[in-house]
């Protein structure tokens, strides 16, 4: 564990700028630059910037000389990197273009009406109170719900439900462990079905009840075999458990912070069974093109935080 520092090469403000960065956690990162007088207002999602005449200070604080090519590996490697395209500034657009083009080809629907819901939607998911459960999520699992459909997996006799839901899945999360067990996935449901049902929006009654439908199933992920769509939807939602394993302990991270309020003791026993209801399960992928994607390392990176957990 370590502060890396890069040189003072970019321009900005009349001076030059280098990156201060963390490979193990951002609360490193935050008490390096609380201890050496760096403001807030510098840091940037996974960095700070800091201007040339500090760079040797910093550096006689204990932060760490590398190259620019080298902090950019080692922030990568240590899944804290925020990618240019998941930064608020590209990535809440391009949300709302994939929300927009939903209604694109469908029947006729008010364009004002469409934004305006979106918009509503966003500012669901970018709640203060949410670090997983939040934008990069749902644009994760759009994306893992593109990657199923190119693979060749159905998405059910409403296509389109699948998107919807998957915007609506997460729209209320409350994360208080008083509220019973799939309480947010069933206020989501409802607020789906309350808020699709718009006249300006145009959405079939049918495609409605299935949007609805398919949120609830995410409070399990359980589909049945045949549920093509509850597949799709459930894999995706499932897809970050397969990913590396520094990008697995990020979101594991990110899930702690969602749940600050819970003390240690009753986290580390709330996800044990959490992990281990995951593992009892013969498949955690539903779709052909999920498991084989991602089951593999799922159950690895499951198996490992279990591990550490006990």
């Amino acid at each position: 564990m370590a502060v890396y520092i890069d040189p003072p090469v970019w321009p900005a403000h009349g001076t030059v700028f280098s990156h201060l960065v963390s490979d193990a956690s951002l609360e490193e990162l935050h008490a390096f630059a609380e201890a050496t007088g760096i403001t807030r207002r510098a840091f940037d999602l996974d960095h700070y910037d800091v201007p040339a005449h500090r760079y040797d200070e910093l550096i006689a604080a204990g932060a760490v000389p590398v190259s620019g090519r080298d902090l950019t590996r080692r922030l990568t490697r240590s899944g804290l990197r925020v990618p240019s395209r998941r930064r608020p500034k590209r990535r809440d657009p391009m949300l709302l273009r994939r929300w927009e083009n939903l209604f694109a080809a469908g029947p006729a629907a008010d364009p004002a009406a469409v934004e305006e819901l979106g918009r509503d939607l966003l500012a669901r998911w970018s709640q203060p109170h949410r670090h997983y459960h939040a934008p990069d999520h749902l644009l994760a699992v759009l994306e893992a719900v593109d990657r199923l459909r190119t693979d060749g997996e159905e998405l059910g006799p409403h296509p389109r439900a699948v998107p919807l839901a998957a915007w609506f899945h997460d729209a209320v999360y409350d994360a208080d462990p008083s509220r019973p067990a799939g309480q947010d996935e069933e206020d989501s449901a409802r607020l789906a079905e309350d808020l699709l049902s718009a006249p300006p929006l145009a959405v079939p009654d049918a495609e409605i009840a299935e949007t609805a439908r398919l949120v609830r199933l995410t409070a399990r992920h359980r589909p049945d075999k045949e549920d093509s769509a509850g597949a799709a939807l459930s894999d995706a939602d499932l897809e970050v458990l397969g990913r590396d394993p520094e990008s697995y302990d990020a979101y594991v991270a990110l899930v702690r912070k969602d749940f600050a309020h819970v003390a240690e003791p009753d986290w580390r026993r709330g996800r044990s069974a959490v992990l281990d209801d995951l593992l009892a399960t013969e498949r955690l992928y539903t779709t052909a093109s999920g498991c084989r994607r991602w089951e593999q390392a799922a159950r690895a990176n499951l198996t490992r935080e279990r591990d550490l957990l006990r």
